[in-house]
């Protein structure tokens, strides 16, 4: 008789040999079931106890002996319909989680390092903020330098209504030596907190961060900015800049 059937609906090799044999035997102890399907005795209370579980075999007890007979063959069909109801339910659990599983797949497989160049490359990579950032996000500089061109100034100067406007927030840390007009105007926008850094710290490059973003700065006359998409490297530049702001004073 082929069992293929019976290993299609679920069952294993060694239980459908073990139902079969008992379709045969009808009610048997386990010496004539073993010989009778060819499995090993080893394993043959085990398959036995499954073939229960899927209410496929009963059993009675004469004499401290248990005797198993196979349920009608009609319980195949209810262990079919039985099964087909879970895997639908566990088909609409899966697709609920997919959105979630999905997105943590893109999370992992985004990590891109670029480099841009010139003053618009680095404007470029700030004007990726409006991609990523909504209502309510932020973003933070870490290290800008005290002194910059004065189109730096402007472009900074109409990024902030923007930002503004589009409810982002920002936290920046200036350096020191920063003209104090500089952080005054920062602080004059909405949802703008500009301060000193509370350590000095000799070096033009500045960082950025927001999301799974970090970009390091490198004021030139052609200016050279390096933006990396990494989750795991985001979270050890944010933990970084949040000790300096942690030290760092309200700009009065």
């Amino acid at each position: 008789m082929d069992i293929r059937a019976l290993q299609d609906a679920g069952l294993t090799q060694g239980e459908s040999k073990v139902y079969f044999a008992l379709l045969d035997l009808g009610s048997s102890t386990t010496g004539p079931i073993t010989e009778k399907s060819g499995v090993a005795k080893s394993i043959i209370y085990q398959l036995l106890e499954k073939l229960i579980q899927k209410g496929l075999v009963s059993y009675i007890t004469k004499e401290k002996t248990r005797y198993y007979q196979a349920s009608d063959p009609h319980k195949l069909i209810e262990y079919i319909e039985e099964n087909e109801k879970k895997l639908a339910e566990n088909k609409n659990k899966i697709e609920n989680l997919i959105p979630t599983l999905l997105a943590k797949q893109n999370q992992n497989k985004e990590q891109t390092a670029t480099i841009y160049e010139g003053f618009k490359g680095m404007i470029a990579v700030h004007e990726h903020t409006y991609l990523k950032l909504e209502k309510g996000d932020e973003f933070f500089y870490l290290g800008i330098a005290p002194e910059q061109p004065e189109h730096f100034h402007a472009y900074w100067q109409r990024d902030h209504l923007r930002r503004a406007k589009a409810g982002i927030h920002c936290k920046l840390l200036f350096h020191p030596n920063t003209d104090k007009k500089i952080l005054k105007n920062r602080n004059s926008y909405k949802l703008c907190d500009a301060r000193y850094m509370p350590t000095e710290i000799n070096t033009p490059a500045w960082i950025m961060g927001y999301k799974d973003v970090t970009v390091i700065g490198f004021p030139s006359s052609n200016p050279i900015t390096l933006e990396i998409v990494n989750q795991e490297i985001a979270d050890s530049f944010k933990s970084y800049f949040e000790e300096f702001w942690k030290k760092s004073k309200k700009f009065k």
